[in-house]
């Protein structure tokens, strides 16, 4: 027999893990693939004097890493109000 609140914990964790993969799947497609594995595609591209293989390598990971921070702490805020465990 299973406690009332056994499936909304459930459905929490279930959308919890969902936004974590989606966060590792962004964060290892930006550092391993536009930081090692597409450098070369990307290096035809030049911004500002550089190629773009070498400027996500050395910048733009860092800021999509930051807005990264911000938009999974959103979605987690969301997440957290749907199932009323906000801390508000």
């Amino acid at each position: 027999m299973s406690s009332p609140g056994s499936n909304s914990g459930q459905a929490y964790w279930k959308a919890t893990l969902g936004l974590l993969w989606t966060v590792l799947a962004i964060w290892a497609v930006v550092s391993f693939g536009a930081g090692i594995l597409f450098a070369d595609a990307l290096d035809s591209i030049h911004i500002g004097g550089y190629s773009l293989g070498f400027w996500f390598a050395q910048q733009g990971s860092i800021y999509v890493f930051v807005v990264l921070i911000f938009w999974y702490a959103a979605r987690m805020n969301k997440i957290d109000r749907q199932h009323d465990v906000h801390e508000d």
